[in-house]
């Protein structure tokens, strides 16, 4: 769970995260909504993937990206049991 925190720590890696929440997308398609270059975007996405946070699928001559909704509902889990104990002091 640690790579998981280190890979969110930064915010272009959590913008490409809620990007993948709304569809599966190409590294392009992702790399159109930042002003960085391509190689800088798969830097994030090997990140994220390393993390087991993002999925990727060869499609034809595309890799096609996608949320990894297991590991973020396991994150979101141990928020949530951490959030509870806090609230039970």
């Amino acid at each position: 769970m640690n790579e998981s925190f280190k890979a969110l720590s930064d915010p272009t890696r959590r913008k490409i995260i809620r990007l993948l929440k709304e569809k599966d997308m190409t590294a392009g398609e992702i790399a159109d909504h930042f002003e960085m270059s391509k190689p800088s975007i798969s830097h994030h996405l090997n990140q994220l993937k390393q993390a087991k946070l993002v999925l990727d699928e060869r499609q034809g001559q595309h890799i096609v990206y996608s949320l990894n909704t297991s590991v973020v509902q396991e994150i979101l889990g141990w928020f949530l049991d951490i959030l509870g104990k806090e609230e039970e002091k």
